[in-house]
């Protein structure tokens, strides 16, 4: 009987998360297993990678089948774990809080090429692409998603489903609060010591923007410098 590894898929990713957790299971990548019982030292022979998918369960994709979370969830397996990875954060806190609920643990995919420093604190459930660099004294909080290429420079603090599309340049001294969403090649001017640039709850930063002042909390910037959408 072997321990069920699932990742929470969605329509128009799923085939790209695939790849990605089955090259983990290659090698490539590297997977937080802390939460999961009877771990098998020995490999993860003992292991059987599905995807979760209500809408796809049936079908096959890179080798592994999708089951829908019933499915997954009354299988008959001595341990499960879940992989959250679909982008909207909303989505991902409400399927996180459900396998709370139901006893199933979250864990965290990290590409072998991410560079993590000095006293970095990642919370439950991330999920950093290949090359993802989170450099010194930060924080995140629970369900990051870093995609390809971006970054996090010192002495930043990221609170829980916030969510960088690729090549987000999030540099030093910045509070991103919950639920935050960073398009891709956005831009974060560097704040100070003790005044950080910040980017409120559920706030939005568009692609390419060069936020130079904090956002509020529910704004949506664009452009370069960032202002609010009209």
């Amino acid at each position: 009987m072997k321990i069920l590894i699932a990742c929470f898929s969605q329509t128009g990713n799923t085939e790209q998360i695939a790849r990605a957790v089955q090259q983990e299971l290659s090698g490539d990548h590297q997977v937080d297993l802390e939460k999961i019982e009877e771990v098998d030292a020995a490999g993860l022979a003992s292991y059987e990678l599905v995807f979760v998918d209500d809408s796809l369960s049936g079908r096959t994709l890179n080798g592994r089948r999708v089951l829908s979370y019933d499915e997954f969830r009354l299988r008959d397996a001595p341990s499960r774990a879940i992989c959250i990875a679909i982008s909207d954060s909303r989505t991902r806190q409400r399927l996180a809080e459900r396998c709370e609920n139901e006893g199933v643990p979250c864990f965290s995919v990290s590409a072998e090429n991410v560079c993590i420093l000095d006293d970095v604190q990642i919370g439950e459930g991330a999920f950093l692409a290949p090359f993802v660099t989170l450099t010194s004294n930060i924080r995140i909080g629970r369900h990051f998603h870093a995609n390809l290429y971006s970054y996090v420079e010192h002495d930043c603090v990221i609170g829980d489903f916030v969510t960088f599309a690729p090549a987000v340049h999030c540099n030093g001294n910045v509070v991103i609060d919950d639920h935050a969403y960073l398009g891709s090649g956005c831009i974060l001017r560097q704040g100070r010591p003790g005044e950080p640039l910040t980017v409120g709850r559920s706030a939005i930063v568009g692609m390419g923007a060069v936020v130079t002042e904090s956002v509020p909390p529910g704004a949506t910037v664009v452009g370069n410098p960032a202002r609010p959408l009209k």
